[in-house]
């Protein structure tokens, strides 16, 4: 699986961007191995996304059920 990652400058100042990408390299680095399908993903994160609010957990939150789907629609085809 490989990732891409856009977070553009609307999102905030420098420190607020990477606090983004971190979080969701983080949430991918941690899920990685339960989605052995060969995937090329990319995440471009909305602009009502505030980088204080965002934590490995929220992502979780997010994430999962979306490559749950992802990964079961694969399986099934």
């Amino acid at each position: 699986m490989s990732l891409g990652l856009t977070v553009s400058k609307k999102m905030g100042n420098a420190v607020a961007r990477n606090r983004i990408k971190r979080v969701v390299r983080e949430y991918f680095r941690l899920h990685q191995y339960e989605f052995e399908l060969p995937l090329d993903i990319v995440v471009v994160p909305k602009r009502n996304l505030e980088a204080k609010q965002l934590t490995l957990a929220l992502a979780t939150e997010e994430f999962t059920p979306l490559l749950t789907r992802i990964k079961a629609e694969a399986a099934a085809s």
